[in-house]
């Protein structure tokens, strides 16, 4: 038997346990090797004393941090995810969100079917990201948000950007830039999806509390964000700001704008166009270029420079659009249609104008062209024949022998919307203009502008007031005269005289059947303009004896319809009415009237050799001057004063009012053929008839005859010997 291992079977315990480790002495680097890791670590030296306690304790709180960070950031994620996840549940379809209008639109056309005016919140038609114009969409994510389409919704970088800008400039670091992204600010018109409630709040608290910028209001936005990033895609983003976003002037939206401003499709915008209207989106009211085209065009300059910057132009094309800016329309250059527009919006039913919710388009009567002729006149004879400086106003009407209104002028602001219309809205003394009506009730009773009546001294003893005496212009008497030469001079005796004879009672008959609608004088001084009207009513009742003795109902509106239907809601509210004054009486009242303006106190509102009429008007202490007359074809009316009754210095009807009033129908009759006005001379061959001749005698002939018995009666003799003249009124020259 052999000592040798080589041959010898291992042990059973060598089976069970594995062999023996060899017994051989391995280096120092092989025992390192064999060390845990862990035993490795702790065999690093450590410092001792306040320094190693310092540094654990560092390491302490780092890792008790970052436990507690990520944890919160996690806790936070997930309540981020759930506010997220529940707006993304709320958030409907696009194309439900494209037009978000609290209320409808008017669109109004002149007669000819052009558009001058819009009111209410206009919009165009929904757009998408595809179908406007390139250059639109360039511009405006190079003025908002240059990193639109990189960024998940909300922009840290532009936050902290705009931040540190407001902090520059002295500012809240909330205050002044937001750093708001396309996606939030989209976030913010739709109010965070909140609608509007009529019920509970107006329309202006609505945008108000959608506006607010505080903290909260900011959070909710940037989670409102996210959502839409989540459910919408870039340019479905885009698509609805694009279609919400207000751009001055009423237009909701690029499309409206576009059509507004340029009258085209936001689809044909070029770059100028459309850097204009990118630069709304920062202040829409104020840089409107309806507003202030210069202003408008600046910043169109600097939204074309940041297209530039961005990549979106060259320098060539840069350079040529800012030096070729955008230009308005010509329905843009007219604005709002002013004072016209104010006033079909005012005469038509409330829930199709002024409280719509629907789209609506209104033909009215507006005549471009004369609207301008009397814009024109105005500013010229202000220009020239006014002092600089002066506070004085004035108001223009014209319109035709059937009551539709061609143009309006409520002020020397003669484009302005929302203002004070005088036309309509000013109720002032009508002075002699009157006195056609207190002729056409003494006509219609079959006398003839022949017929005469006594200018003597009178005095009526008025009960409860005492003795009047009314006074001509001059301080004269001219004696015996007919009733044309009374009204081409405004004589204010003779037309006192008439009107007591025919009676007050039969002359506030005629005038108010001929639309003088306010209260009229009880008095003898209704002979004399002493009641209060409009300068559209007198207007109206001046076409009422053009067109033969009807009364005239003015109008503007001509036909009203929805956006989209073919068949109209209504038609014309206005036009000629009911009989006043039979047709003969009507065309003698003509005769006379013409004489005022060929031989009277309106000459000056002659023109062209054209047959014209009309009556001049002053009032007590030149507080109110008129001038209303008509040719063949057109009546218009002027008024003339101050706002707070100042009364005028060295003016009366015969002078600037009649100036302007001629200076309006000069432009207006431009390329219209002259025509004859529809009157009739008395029968120069007759006898004037003596009325007082059937009374048993009288102290004249006519008119005047008749009322010197009556006087004589009624005060108790001789009307000459009463008191003296205490009175001036309805003075002209």
């Amino acid at each position: 038997m052999s000592d040798s291992p080589r041959g010898r079977k291992p042990l059973v315990a060598d089976r069970r346990y594995g062999k023996a480790p060899a017994t051989k002495k391995r280096g120092k680097a092989s025992a390192a090797k064999r060390k845990p890791a862990k035993q490795r670590r702790r065999a690093r030296p450590q410092r001792r004393g306040l320094i190693g306690l310092f540094q654990r304790l560092v390491r302490w709180i780092v890792r008790l941090v970052w436990r507690i960070t990520w944890r919160a950031g996690l806790l936070a994620g997930a309540v981020l995810a759930l506010f997220v996840g529940y707006y993304y549940t709320t958030l409907p379809p696009v194309e439900d969100l494209l037009d978000g209008r609290a209320r409808g639109s008017v669109t109004l056309l002149d007669y000819e079917g052009q558009v001058f005016a819009w009111r209410g919140d206009q919009f165009g038609g929904a757009v998408t990201a595809q179908t406007v114009s390139p250059h639109l969409k360039n511009a405006i994510v190079a003025t908002e948000d240059k990193r639109f389409y990189r960024h998940f919704g909300v922009s840290p970088r532009g936050v902290a950007s705009a931040v540190r800008i407001n902090l520059r400039e002295g500012r809240g670091p909330l205050s002044g830039h937001g750093g708001s992204t396309i996606t939030q600010q989209t976030a913010k018109l739709l109010c965070l999806g909140v609608p509007y409630d009529p019920a509970t709040q107006t329309e202006a608290e609505y945008e108000r509390e959608c506006r607010r910028g505080t903290i909260q209001r900011k959070a909710k936005e940037a989670i409102y964000a996210l959502a839409m990033e989540a459910r919408y895609s870039k340019d479905e983003i885009l698509t609805i700001y694009m279609n919400r976003a207000f751009l001055g002037a009423g237009a909701r939206g690029f499309e409206a704008a576009s059509q507004r401003y340029f009258g085209k499709s936001a689809a044909n915008v070029d770059p100028a166009e459309a850097a204009m209207l990118a630069g709304l989106l920062v202040a829409p009211t104020r840089f409107a270029p309806t507003n202030d085209l210069t202003r408008s065009r600046n910043r169109a300059a600097t939204i074309l420079r940041l297209m530039n910057e961005q990549g979106y132009l060259s320098d060539a094309e840069t350079a040529q659009f800012q030096n070729d800016p955008a230009q308005l329309s010509e329905a843009a250059e007219e604005r709002s249609g002013g004072y016209f527009a104010d006033w079909v919006m005012s005469t038509g039913p409330e829930f199709f104008t002024r409280k719509t919710t629907e789209d609506v388009i209104i033909r009215t009567t507006l005549d471009q062209r004369i609207q301008r002729s009397a814009e024109q006149a105005m500013t010229w004879v202000f220009d020239n024949k006014v002092r600089e400086g002066s506070k004085a106003q004035a108001a223009i009407v014209v319109m035709s022998a059937d009551g539709a209104v061609r143009a309006m002028v409520g002020g020397r602001r003669t484009r302005a919307d929302g203002a004070f219309n005088r036309a309509v809205q000013a109720k002032r003394q009508t002075g002699s203009a009157f006195k056609p009506f207190v002729y056409a009730a003494a006509l219609d009773l079959g006398y003839s502008p022949n017929d005469t009546v006594e200018d003597a001294p009178l005095t009526i003893d008025i009960p409860g007031s005492g003795p009047w005496s009314p006074r001509n212009y001059t301080n004269r008497h001219y004696g015996t005269v007919t009733l044309t030469r009374a009204l081409q001079d405004s004589l204010n005796i003779p037309a006192v005289k008439v009107s007591e004879f025919v009676g007050r009672d039969l002359v506030r008959q005629v005038a108010s059947e001929f639309g003088l609608q306010s209260d009229l004088a009880a008095g003898p001084a209704l002979a004399l303009g002493a009641s209060e009207s409009t300068l559209i009513e007198m207007t109206s009742a001046y076409a009422g004896i053009l067109n033969g003795g009807s009364s005239v109902e003015p109008y503007g509106l001509i036909d009203l319809r929805l956006l989209g239907d073919e068949e109209p809601l209504m038609g014309t509210g206005g036009g000629i009415g009911e009989r006043v004054i039979q047709e003969d009486a009507a065309r003698q009242l003509i005769w006379m009237m013409e004489k005022v303006v060929s031989e009277g106190t309106g000459q000056r509102a002659q023109f062209g050799g054209r047959q014209l009429a009309g009556k001049t008007g002053t009032t007590q202490a030149a507080r109110d001057a008129w001038f209303v007359g008509f040719s063949a074809d057109y009546v218009a009316g002027v008024w003339m004063g101050y706002d707070d009754n100042t009364p005028l210095t060295g003016v009366t009807g015969s002078g600037l009012p009649a100036e302007i009033w001629r200076e309006t129908m000069q432009r207006v009759h431009e390329g219209v053929p002259a025509r004859p006005l529809p009157m009739m001379a008395p029968d120069a061959g007759g006898e004037t008839r003596d009325p007082g001749a059937s009374t048993g005698g009288g102290s004249g002939g006519g008119v005047g005859g008749l009322l010197e018995n009556l006087l004589r009666d009624i005060l108790g003799g001789d009307s000459s010997n009463r008191p003296p003249p205490v009175a001036r009124s309805g003075s002209d020259r």
